[in-house]
């Protein structure tokens, strides 16, 4: 039983410091199979043992302000010129086109931000610019891969967090793995990829929530054991 222990890893002390890696291939290499152990592990894990990626930009949550983006439908209310209310679903390339002014690019902006834009740039079309812009229905659309009981393409309403997201998907199947998700984001072309842990989520423990963004992978690793 001693011996069993002693070859005995956890997903915590996979995905520990570099010190504590250092220290657990040391122990593995003493013997021949914690060898080829240690290369299975070291394959499947994924540079487990390597510096942190940093983290990705996390999109605003439930207490602050909302970020428009492509997807989201806004409400434009006008205080006299009724006749010009809308609503008007913000396309991919992030615009919307408005009465009197055309194309207007709303994504990336605080909702707040772009009321005050449109106000401003009313003030020479009407006699009364006031306009209220209020978010009706904001959704990201993600992709749950890997080892979740129901992979596949969900679409959410902003805010909803990783966790969330897994758990639409049916939760993590028996094969897989919480400490170790992945989620990939493409920003400004480039896909980034940020590794965190979610079993501290599910044992109860005060996290902090990393909320989904529209077109984001959430890749559900296979448990080492």
């Amino acid at each position: 039983m001693t011996h069993k222990r002693k070859y005995m890893w956890d997903d915590r002390q996979f995905l520990g410091t570099p010190d504590t890696c250092t220290a657990q291939r040391r122990r593995v290499l003493r013997s021949p199979s914690g060898f080829f152990a240690f290369l299975v592990l070291a394959a499947l894990a994924g540079g487990g043992c390597q510096t942190p990626l940093p983290p990705l930009p996390n999109p605003p949550t439930a207490g602050t302000p909302v970020i428009l983006a492509p997807g989201d439908v806004i409400k434009l209310s006008f205080i006299d010129e009724t006749d010009l209310n809308q609503v008007q679903k913000i396309r991919r390339d992030g615009k919307v086109s408005l009465p009197l002014l055309g194309e207007v690019t709303a994504a990336g902006k605080r909702l707040m931000d772009f009321q005050g834009e449109l106000v401003r740039r009313y003030e020479t079309q009407l006699e009364n610019s006031d306009v209220l812009v209020t978010l009706e229905n904001g959704t990201a659309t993600v992709t749950v891969s890997g080892f979740a009981n129901k992979p596949g393409k969900y679409t959410f309403d902003r805010p909803t967090t990783v966790f969330q997201a897994i758990m639409e998907a049916g939760g993590v199947s028996d094969y897989g793995n919480l400490s170790n998700v992945h989620l990939v984001r493409v920003i400004n072309g480039e896909q980034r990829t940020e590794i965190f842990n979610l079993r501290s989520t599910i044992r109860g423990h005060p996290t902090q929530a990393k909320y989904v963004k529209d077109g984001d992978v959430i890749y559900v690793t296979r448990s080492l054991f």
